[in-house]
């Protein structure tokens, strides 16, 4: 497939909203040594993102579903420019809670709408591949951008990371306007029809598959540093190194699982990543304490995890005719409940003194719920569609 220049703009939001995203875990201690508050204080500011991307998904795609495609994502990003800006400059702790929140706003809704755009771009039979394209910037950001911010944060100021971060919504507002072709606005798209969709049971269906599939990945990775750490014996210092192993794998299985959505049908895709993640969380399980598998299995993990993206943004479109955008929006809103859930009930097993590995054993059990409610996903809608 040729690469568009639309879909590498799309790219540099995924690396942008990538890196606001997940830096925050690593830079925590910093922000709150700064602003003098305790850790788990400051932990709120990753709440208050997740629950941005779902007010937001819905709300502003919703509010913007007449509008051209292109200029509600130059929107989109001029918004998480503005506020990603103001979280770098922020005084106080109040006026970090609410940058923090507005800047998670266009998250779900960027993603739902270049979902679209993506598949609108792509040549007929690459529209999982497009979409993938898009989703690279935020395993890059996984990979390199991550790290690096965090390191910048560590050594420097985080608030100089955060600038970073404020200048790529920049650069992404930019390539956008430059390179991205003006797609017609849906004239027949109004919300009462967009909400409509979840009107159906199986919207929520897909829903509960995002949510508790990818909750497998989040039970596992939630708690990486401890599981290297105390159960494979790792340095401190290795645990850098796992994280780019995951982002590396990361880069991988996102593309991989485009090709594989592409040639199968999005619904078979997904079971076979769900799947998949199952086995090799599993596997992790038994032999997370040999040193020497830890580094292979931080990059064969990562890939398999991430492989499951195009074919869930697939799934909802494909599903949502009339509704694409407010589906693949939500989509991403789902994303982030899993993230939630799956650091949830992976604390389960520890609250009741289990090591560290056992956390992948819940991420064994979500995986494989996501993997059965796909193959109903597929035998009662998509093999009639």
């Amino acid at each position: 497939m040729s690469l568009n220049k639309g879909l590498i703009s799309l790219a540099f939001g995924g690396l942008a909203i990538g890196m606001t995203e997940f830096t925050m875990m690593g830079i925590l201690p910093d922000i709150a040594n700064d602003i003098n508050i305790d850790i788990p204080t400051a932990s709120n500011l990753i709440g208050l993102y997740a629950l941005g991307v779902v007010v937001g998904a819905p709300t502003l795609v919703a509010a913007t579903s007449r509008f051209p495609a292109k200029k509600v994502l130059l929107f989109l990003m001029l918004l998480f420019f503005v506020f990603n800006g103001l979280f770098a400059i922020a005084p106080n702790y109040w006026s970090l809670f609410i940058a923090r929140f507005i800047s998670g706003l266009p998250h779900g809704a960027f993603f739902g709408i270049g979902s679209v755009v993506a598949s609108q771009l792509a040549t007929r039979g690459k529209e999982a591949q497009a979409i993938a394209i898009m989703f690279t910037g935020m395993t890059i950001a996984n990979l390199a951008g991550v790290p690096l911010g965090t390191f910048i944060g560590h050594h420097y100021d985080w608030r100089i990371t955060y600038g970073i971060i404020s200048f790529l919504g920049l650069l992404t507002f930019l390539t956008i306007y430059f390179w991205m072709p003006a797609l017609p606005a849906n004239k027949d798209s109004n919300v009462i029809k967009q909400i409509g969709y979840f009107k159906r049971w199986d919207a929520w269906l897909i829903i509960a598959v995002i949510s508790i599939g990818t909750g497998g990945l989040f039970a596992w990775i939630s708690y990486i540093s401890k599981l290297v750490t105390t159960v494979s014996g790792l340095s401190e210092d290795s645990v850098s190194i796992i994280m780019v192993l995951i982002g590396a794998g990361m880069c991988v299985g996102n593309l991989l699982g485009g090709k594989v959505a592409d040639s199968l049908s999005p619904s078979k895709a997904a079971m076979t990543s769900f799947g998949a993640m199952a086995c090799c969380l599993l596997v992790l399980f038994f032999i997370a304490h040999i040193q020497i598998f830890a580094y292979p299995m931080a990059f064969i993990t990562g890939m398999i995890a991430f492989s499951i993206g195009p074919s869930l943004q697939m799934m909802l479109i494909n599903n949502a005719k009339g509704a694409e955008t407010f589906a693949a929006s939500a989509g991403q809103a789902a994303f982030n409940i899993g993230n939630s859930l799956g650091a949830y009930f992976g604390a389960i097993p520890l609250l009741y003194g289990l090591t560290y590995n056992y956390p992948s054993l819940v991420g064994v059990v979500m995986a494989s719920i996501g993997a059965l409610l796909t193959y109903i996903f597929y035998t009662q809608v998509e093999r009639k569609y």
